[in-house]
C-alpha cells in the first residue's frame, strides 16, 4: 500500500521533499538517499571522467572536474542523484604523461559494470552516464550494447558531449581538440583557480601529422602521431566568455537528457521485450 500511494504521489507530483536535498550522493544521509531517489524518479547521473595530462596548464583532472559541474548543476536544475568522481576510463595514449592513470581494458569494463549494477542495486534504474572525455567515445557506447548481453533491471543510457548551439562566440585557435582554447575555457568557469594561462605556451599543441596512412586504416598510435606532447591547440586563446557559453549549453543538454531519461517509458519496456525474446529466439516470429 505504501508503495502504491508513493506512486501515485510521484505520478502527479504532489510528493513533497525536503528542498534541501543535495544532488551528490556522497553528501546524503541513507534516510536523505531514499528520498533522492525516489525524488529523482529513479534516475542517477554517472559522471565519468579521467586523470590525464591537460597541457602545461591544465590540472590532471580536468575532464572530471568539469563534467561533474555539469552534471551536478544540471540535476540542480531537474533533480538526479549524481554519483562520485568516476574516472576509470579508457586513456592509454597518455601513459607517457606524468600523473595519467590508466587501468587495463578488462577492469574498465567489469568497474563500470558493477558500478552500475551497484546503482540499480540501490533503485538507480535508469543511469545516465556522462561523458566528459574523449578517450571514452567507443568505450560508452560499446558498455551501453553490452548491456544486451544479460538480463538487467535498469536501463543505461551515455550522453555524449554537445554540439554548441548559433551564438557561440568565436574560436581564436584552429586547433582544438584536447585542453585548447575550449577545454581550458571551460576549466575557467568550473575551477579557475587551477587554470595557469601564463603557461599555455610552454608546449608545442600543434598537430605534427607524423602517420601517413590511407584514409579508414586505423591504429592506436595515431593520437601519439599527432599530438605528442598530449595537448592539441592553443589553451591561451581561452576566455571566460566562452566557457560561459559552452558549459551552460552543456548544463542545458544534460538537464535535457534527466528529462528525457525520467519520461522514458518506451525503452525500459522494450529492453524487457527483448531480454524475454532472448531467452528462446525459436519463439520469436520472423
Amino acid at each position: 500500500m505504501k508503495t502504491q500511494l508513493l506512486a501515485a504521489l510521484l505520478s502527479t507530483g504532489t510528493c513533497a521533499f525536503p528542498q534541501t536535498l543535495s544532488v551528490k550522493w556522497e553528501e546524503l544521509t541513507a534516510a536523505d538517499f531514499q528520498q533522492a531517489v525516489q525524488k529523482a524518479r529513479t534516475t542517477c547521473l554517472l559522471p565519468f571522467g579521467i586523470i590525464e595530462k591537460h597541457g602545461p596548464q591544465l590540472p590532471l583532472g580536468t575532464d572530471l572536474i568539469n563534467v561533474r559541474y555539469v552534471a551536478e548543476h544540471a540535476a540542480q536544475q531537474e533533480y538526479a542523484v549524481v554519483f562520485p568522481a568516476y574516472y576509470f576510463g579508457q586513456i592509454f595514449e597518455a601513459r607517457h604523461e606524468p600523473g595519467t592513470v590508466a587501468y587495463s581494458a578488462k577492469l574498465q569494463m567489469d568497474l563500470l559494470q558493477e558500478t552500475t549494477d551497484e546503482m540499480a542495486r540501490n533503485g538507480c534504474k535508469k543511469i545516465v552516464i556522462v561523458n566528459g572525455h574523449g578517450g571514452n567515445d567507443h568505450l560508452l557506447p560499446f558498455f551501453a550494447q553490452a548491456q544486451l548481453a544479460a538480463r538487467h533491471d535498469y536501463m543505461v543510457y551515455v550522453l555524449s558531449r554537445p554540439n554548441y548551439p548559433a551564438g557561440r562566440p568565436a574560436l581564436k585557435s584552429t586547433v582544438d581538440q584536447h585542453a585548447g582554447e575550449s577545454e581550458t575555457a571551460h576549466t575557467l568557469v568550473s575551477r579557475p583557480d587551477l587554470v595557469h594561462l601564463d603557461r599555455a605556451g610552454q608546449e608545442s599543441g600543434a598537430d605534427q601529422n607524423r602517420l601517413d596512412l590511407p584514409r579508414g586504416l586505423y591504429t592506436g598510435i595515431w593520437w601519439y602521431a599527432k599530438f605528442p606532447n598530449h595537448y592539441a591547440g592553443d589553451g591561451s586563446a581561452a576566455t571566460t566568455a566562452l566557457g560561459e557559453f559552452d558549459m551552460k549549453a552543456w548544463t542545458a543538454s544534460v538537464a535535457d537528457a534527466i528529462r528525457a531519461v525520467k519520461a522514458d517509458e518506451i525503452g525500459p519496456r522494450l529492453q524487457r521485450e527483448f531480454f524475454d525474446g532472448s531467452r528462446q529466439p525459436l519463439n520469436t516470429k520472423q
